[in-house]
């Protein structure tokens, strides 16, 4: 029995490359004549090192001009919720303090990823990965970013690296956009909690149909939450010819790396992306009720769909997110020079010229931590969840490793540490302090997962307020109802801001050796923050987390 005639197109093919570029360097780059008359770039190792290392610091300080112009639209549209507008303006606050290039626009400055595509007339020394692992050392280690790779020592048993290596590279022997003499290059610095937001959903055939498919993204696209510092760019891939694929897929898409794909199919089953689903789906989330993190419509900026060709047996859906923290960049090395594309170094031109008492009408509760434990958490008590607030006074930071070593005390019949029951404690970790500053940057990390240790700490009378951003468990709402605690929401995403403008000072009170991970008291001045979970067991997102909705497409 024969087949179909052969035809091939690329599973992924894009169309040609509108990104506005900058010339980083012209020097390590030169043209040989080969044989058969053919011209050969060459690339000398410190192009490929000079040119991760400038964007990896692009990367961490600045936006692209796109993002910049979505965040500010929110602060625009007379839909959006006074919570989406206070996020969406707290974040151009921040995009504009990290722009200095002193304090990033995040404390977790993330795994470095790269990815390049080389061309056949394109010569190295063949040892790229490691120029371009010397580029993400050498910006990791000059600019104040933090170490977050942690080398297996054994099966149990980790150690930072201190230089946030390794990086994630992975190169390929192509042509890119039919160019035999030129390397492309996607940069992306990758956080913890939008990572951890990246799903593969094993699914079949019967999810292939409209109805069928909303109410499967409706679902699983509120098990996202707001860990990952919404407004997100949201990606789902439905097919793929591998599980794997489908998901570095969805981290391409969410970095809006295949924006220039077809928007329809053939019989060549190249993957596309779908925009009327987009558009559907970007919908859906509007009517989530989650919001910019603390209820609205701007769950997401965008969404994008790509359909991929799938094995018959198998469909596989991912989805992916690109957070707050929108850290990518594309980079070209051609016969002109080494380039990088041109990120936005200006965004207070996107910051409204209107006073945040215009932008949100709902009222600020002032709460001072300096006052007795009991004395604070009776002005809680006093308001809803939602309820937002300005925090002034002491703050004990302790996040993942801490608290294990704090359950192990208690465990081996230890009191619980005097400073978790004096104070609200802080889910965080710094990057690097700069020169003159009380901090480096330093936002809220995800609080989920300290969820195991909350009923344990507030039975022993310490973590009775606690701040970090994204969701919790119903384990920790029935602990604050028991014990009488709360769980406080900090904005996820303006690290910068929050480092220049809230911290004023920081010292370390337990547990220096563990670098970020230590045990910190830091004094803050009118941090903003919000009600999440109370003292009666109200949950805010255990509304919003519910489905309520049933679509169908038209």
């Amino acid at each position: 029995m024969s087949g179909a005639d052969f035809a091939y197109a690329p599973l992924l093919p894009t169309g040609p490359d509108q990104t506005e570029y900058r010339l980083v360097t012209d020097e390590g780059v030169d043209v040989v004549n080969g044989p058969g008359g053919r011209r050969f770039l060459t690339i000398e190792p410190g192009a490929l090192t000079a040119l991760t290392a400038e964007a990896m610091h692009d990367i961490a300080h600045y936006l692209r001009p796109a993002h910049l112009a979505q965040l500010r639209s929110i602060i625009d549209d007379p839909a959006a919720s006074p919570n989406d507008r206070f996020v969406a303006l707290d974040l151009l606050r921040n995009a504009n303090i990290a722009a200095g290039g002193v304090l990033p626009m995040c404390q977790d400055t993330g795994t470095a990823i790269v990815m390049g595509k080389r061309g056949r007339h394109v010569l190295t020394d063949g040892a790229d990965a490691e120029a371009i692992s010397r580029g993400v050392w050498q910006a990791y280690t000059r600019l104040n970013l933090r170490y977050s790779q942690l080398a297996p020592l054994s099966m149990w048993e980790e150690r930072n690296t201190g230089s946030n290596l390794p990086a994630q590279v992975e190169l390929y022997a192509e042509d890119p956009d039919g160019h035999p003499d030129a390397y492309k290059f996607l940069f992306m610095a990758k956080g913890g909690g939008s990572a951890n937001k990246s799903y593969l959903y094993q699914e079949t055939k019967a999810l292939l149909n409209p109805t069928r498919m909303m109410q499967f993204l409706e679902e699983k696209l509120r098990l996202i939450g707001t860990a990952a510092c919404p407004p997100y760019h949201l990606a789902v891939v439905i097919g793929g010819t591998s599980a794997e694929y489908a998901l570095k897929t969805a981290k391409y898409a969410s970095a809006k790396y295949l924006d220039a794909l077809p928007t329809s199919g053939s019989m060549t089953a190249h993957g596309f992306r779908d925009l009327e689903l987009e558009a559907e789906v970007l919908e859906l989330t509007r009517n989530f009720g989650i919001g910019a993190q603390f209820g609205g419509r701007y769950f997401c900026h965008d969404v994008r769909v790509v359909r991929l060709p799938r094995h018959g047996a198998s469909c596989p859906v991912a989805i992916a997110v690109s957070c707050s923290a929108d850290r990518q960049a594309v980079a070209k090395i051609t016969p002109s020079g080494v380039w990088l594309e041109r990120l936005e170094t200006d965004p207070a031109r996107f910051l409204p010229e209107v006073t945040e008492a215009q932008l949100d009408a709902t009222e600020v509760v002032r709460v001072d931590l300096n006052r007795p434990m009991d004395e604070i958490r009776a002005e809680l008590s006093k308001y809803p969840v939602k309820t937002r607030l300005s925090l002034s006074g002491p703050l004990v930071v302790a996040r993942d490793i801490a608290h294990a070593k704090i359950a192990e005390r208690l465990d081996a019949g230890e009191p619980m540490p005097q400073y978790l029951r004096d104070h609200a404690v802080y889910y965080a970790g710094p990057a690097k302090t700069p020169e003159g500053y009380a901090s480096g940057s330093f936002g809220p990390t995800t609080a989920g997962r300290m969820d195991a240790y909350v009923e344990k700490f507030q039975a022993a009378g310490g973590s009775m307020v606690m701040l970090a951003k994204g969701n919790r468990s119903a384990q920790v709402t029935r602990s604050c109802e028991q014990h009488g605690g709360f769980y406080l929401g900090s904005i996820g995403g303006p690290a910068a801001r929050l480092a220049q403008d809230c911290i004023k000072h920081v010292e370390v009170l337990e547990y220096a050796e563990l670098g970020m991970e230590a045990v910190w008291k830091i004094e803050v001045e009118d941090f903003p923050a919000f009600i999440v979970v109370d003292d009666k067991g109200n949950d805010f997102f255990a509304e919003v987390t519910k489905p309520v909705l049933t679509i169908g497409r038209s």
